[in-house]
């Protein structure tokens, strides 16, 4: 063992394991006991006051959303119970919050980072709020982690500057984020604007009918507008005379009642482990092939007003993973039950314990809540608990609030394991989904990520640079061989390093199945670029 200190709790307890939540077997559900998760992840949602740690940078706007009652053709009834996306002609309010990730509230726009898309459906059973990005995975899959990841993506703490040998040297440790760097120094990673943008729930849900029989689920924004992405050099033109570009355009496109509009789509599969794949379905860091399985359209948003203050719905709106309704539910997915603590715990902290009764999170009229809590920070609104007001408990044979009646039938999981600390083995597709994607692309948009990473590498230890380029080869040997190239890196040294400690040897590399994604062919032209400004 090296000289280096041991890594502990804030109770000083050693960390055995700080790459795994606790869970019932490798695939199974985490438990709420993982205590060395739960004082990681609170503290980090208590990094900045008052703004958010992540996704601080954003815009919102209010609309809503239609249920076209069917998916691929089938009544939605047949895949879920959840009246939002089974009634039809029903207009269900929604508001939207877009954001980048990692820079500050009055960081640029332009930058390249994933782009939050969070969607909150105030439907006639309550708030559902899906909660994701504009991209189809994420950098990791486990959700102790991510404080790790984003310290390592933010600037450094001595410096105050965000450094490329930083961000690298977390994914040459982590194979699992190569699938998301590919994507983020594509020029995906800079789309033009927020209208022309898909967004994705990236984690895996499930969708229950009333059979209480479950699917696995993703959900998908599809724009209308289409897709338009930046180049590194088109971004920093605009950068040059604008910060707020994305803001400014969503502004105006909905003054001059130019609404934007998404299709909802979902992929389904069915519910279980699903050995076939060469992929987990429940891993974030990873798609599911759309020639496997298709988007489905469900319904359509669009976007018709602009908020009245920014600061008392944009800023204050919140949003958690853990708000679903009825027919939507959780899957073994360890991003998502990790996220839906700290989400909803960081809106309490961030906020405060009420945030829920400002008007922009409070539910519509026909599903106002009726709790037994109350009290805390700027309360100014009592729940309605009944015709006795004394009764702020339950259960009760005086009055105050029942339990909802139980479905007929409901989904219940069967689960058996051994509770421990697991990392998954199904690893292959941490380079085939990578090399996948490298070879999908376009010329111009191959040619700007390996030009983006080899950038970046000039400026890393040579440790990280032989790392990663280890990675990349493994990926594809084109995608290893041009990134050492325009970074000036021995690739026969990098191509002699061992596997990583603990991390299996990458599969062969073979041509995979490429996407169906609407993309765009071509960079945004100069004209476009001009009126973004």
């Amino acid at each position: 063992m090296s000289d280096r200190p041991i890594l502990t709790t804030r109770q000083g307890h050693p960390v055995r394991d700080n790459q795994s939540l606790r869970s019932v077997g490798e695939r199974g559900p985490a438990t709420l006991e993982n205590y060395q998760f739960i004082e990681k992840i609170t503290h980090f949602d208590r990094e900045r006051i008052p703004e958010r740690v992540v996704h601080a940078r954003g815009t919102g706007a209010h609309g809503f959303f239609e249920a076209y009652g069917t998916i691929g053709g089938e009544p939605a009834s047949k895949y879920t119970r959840a009246r939002v996306l089974n009634e039809t002609g029903v207009q269900t309010p929604v508001f939207v919050r877009f954001s980048t990730v990692i820079g500050g509230k009055d960081s640029p726009e332009t930058a390249r980072d994933p782009r939050g898309f969070a969607v909150k459906l105030k439907t006639v059973e309550g708030n559902w709020d899906l909660v994701g990005n504009n991209l189809k995975v994420f950098f990791i899959r486990d959700a102790i982690k991510f404080p790790d990841m984003i310290h390592a993506f933010k600037p450094d703490p001595v410096t105050n500057q965000q450094e490329p040998w930083r961000f690298y040297d977390f994914v040459a440790n982590s194979p699992e984020a190569l699938h998301m760097v590919t994507w983020v120094k594509s020029p995906w990673g800079i789309p033009a604007n927020y209208r022309e943008m898909e967004g994705s729930g990236v984690n895996t849900y499930k969708l229950i009918n009333d059979q209480g029989v479950a699917h696995l689920v993703k959900f998908h924004w599809q724009p209308r507008q289409g897709v338009r992405n930046l180049t590194a050099a088109q971004a920093a033109e605009i950068q040059a005379h604008d910060t707020s570009h994305a803001t400014r355009d969503l502004y105006n496109a909905i003054e001059r009642g130019d609404y934007p509009e998404w299709e909802f789509c979902v992929q389904i599969m069915a519910d279980g482990e699903h050995p076939e794949l060469d992929f987990d379905p429940l891993d974030d860091t990873k798609r599911w092939p759309e020639d496997q399985f298709p988007l489905l359209p469900v319904g359509r948003m669009v976007l018709d007003r602009n908020p009245d203050n920014v600061f008392a719905e944009t800023e204050q709106s919140a949003f958690g993973t853990g708000v679903l309704v009825d027919g939507v539910d959780f899957s073994d997915d360890k991003m998502l039950q990790g996220r839906t603590l700290s989400y909803s715990d960081t809106q309490r902290y961030r906020v405060g314990p009420n945030y829920l009764q400002l008007p922009i999170n409070a539910p519509q009229e026909r599903a106002r809540p009726r709790t037994n809590q109350r009290d805390g920070q700027m309360t100014y609104v009592v729940d309605d608990s009944g015709e006795n007001k004394h009764i702020n408990y339950e259960p009760s044979l005086l009055g105050g609030t029942q339990e909802a009646p139980q479905p007929q039938r409901d989904y219940h999981q069967y689960v058996e394991g051994h509770l421990g600390r697991y990392q998954t083995t199904n690893t292959r597709s941490d380079y085939k989904q990578a090399g996948d994607r490298y070879r999908s692309f376009a010329d111009w948009e191959r040619e700007e990520l390996v030009n983006n990473v080899g950038g970046d590498l000039k400026q890393c230890p040579e440790v990280v640079q032989l790392r990663m380029v280890w990675h990349l080869w493994h990926c594809d040997e084109d995608y290893g061989r041009r990134v050492a190239q325009i970074a000036g890196i021995d690739l026969e040294k990098a191509k002699a390093l061992p596997p990583l400690p603990g991390k299996p040897m990458p599969h062969e590399n073979r041509q995979g199945a490429t996407y169906t994604d609407g993309r765009s062919e071509e960079p945004a032209t100069s004209e476009e670029v001009a009126s973004a400004k």
